[in-house]
């Protein structure tokens, strides 16, 4: 039996080592049996024994894998990304509020959420900012959240009562520890900053913000959570990698469009999945055709944990009964 994959990861390689011990012992006792006949009915016994172990460490080391390529599949850490789009100021405070909305969301899963870059309106709005979330099957349960999200509500600067309608998008990039995506240093352009803090201010004097733009791709990523310029490029050069496997990822799948749902679930940060209807109290997934009713226990996050475990649990497809509203 072939166990060269075993022996070279990490992981199993001293099991695929005693694996193979098991077998050369094996080799020995049927060699010493075939030269003395009255050893035979012993050396049976023994086979039999040492099958049964051999059986045992290769389930091992098949169990083994079979968790590596799920969690390589499903990692447990992702980068979110969350952008102002259509609506100006209130596209910008929308955004704010989607991000508070995951934090709560990870708070009660307990997951580990940190902010890694962000870039504010001057009335406190989120531009843009991007989240590290890491967690058990935090892939596996936000990766739907990718896409545009409405709200329709009326702005607290809104004198008349006009309902608004803004919109933000976002993206959740799965950070994989065996990417297959390769970086050419001589593609990159990295420029080092100060790191800002809220109002501008600078929360280190020295320059350890770092930006990291792919010039083959217009993608550029910025990193100022760490205390460290080396640390904030290595964070930087991470979700770059992540940026360049989604993006080739989206390439393989446009050319064969159909199978495009399940190689990269809904990545399409264009299409419309949600809307936020403040004041009709409910939020529409248009994907599933599906309606939540309390909206404000869903934009605080704890109602949030309901819709991501049905997404979850469905697929992302539409169910038999389930009827989309606007």
């Amino acid at each position: 039996m072939d166990i060269e994959e075993f022996k070279k990861n990490k992981k199993t390689a001293f099991l695929a080592e005693e694996y193979l011990r098991i077998e050369n012992e094996e080799e020995s006792i049927k060699k010493m049996a075939e030269k003395d006949q009255s050893l035979f009915a012993l050396a049976e016994e023994e086979l039999k024994n040492l099958a049964s172990q051999k059986e045992v460490v290769f389930n091992q080391m098949k169990d083994i894998l079979t968790v590596e390529n799920e969690e390589e599949k499903f990692p447990n850490e992702i980068v979110m990304e969350i952008r102002a789009g259509v609506g100006g100021e209130e596209a910008a405070i929308f955004a704010l509020n989607l991000s508070k909305m995951y934090k709560r969301l990870a708070d009660l899963k307990g997951w580990q959420f940190s902010i890694i870059d962000e870039s504010k309106t001057d009335l406190g709005g989120y531009k843009e900012a991007s989240i590290e979330i890491k967690g058990v099957d935090v892939y596996k349960q936000l990766r739907f959240e990718t896409g545009v999200h409405r709200v329709q509500r009326v702005p607290e600067t809104e004198k008349s009562g006009r309902v608004h309608t803004s919109t933000a998008s976002v993206a959740v990039l799965p950070i994989r520890k065996k990417t297959k995506v390769e970086i050419n240093p001589a593609d990159l352009e990295i420029e080092i900053s100060k790191a800002g803090g809220p109002g501008g201010q600078n929360v280190n004097k020295r320059e350890t913000a770092v930006k990291i733009i792919h010039k083959p791709t217009g993608l550029n990523v910025r990193s100022t959570s760490e205390r460290s310029q080396p640390a904030n490029k290595e964070k930087a050069m991470t979700i770059l990698a992540a940026k360049l496997q989604v993006l080739k990822e989206e390439e393989e799948a446009k050319k064969s469009a159909s199978e495009r749902k399940e190689q990269i679930g809904t990545a399409d940060r264009s299409e419309k999945i949600r809307t936020y209807n403040i004041l009709q109290d409910r939020v529409t997934d248009h994907r599933v055709k599906h309606s939540w009713y309390n909206i404000e226990g869903i934009m605080i996050g704890d109602g949030l944990v309901d819709i991501v475990d049905y997404l979850v649990k469905t697929n992302c497809k539409p169910q038999s009964g389930d009827a989309d509203e606007d």
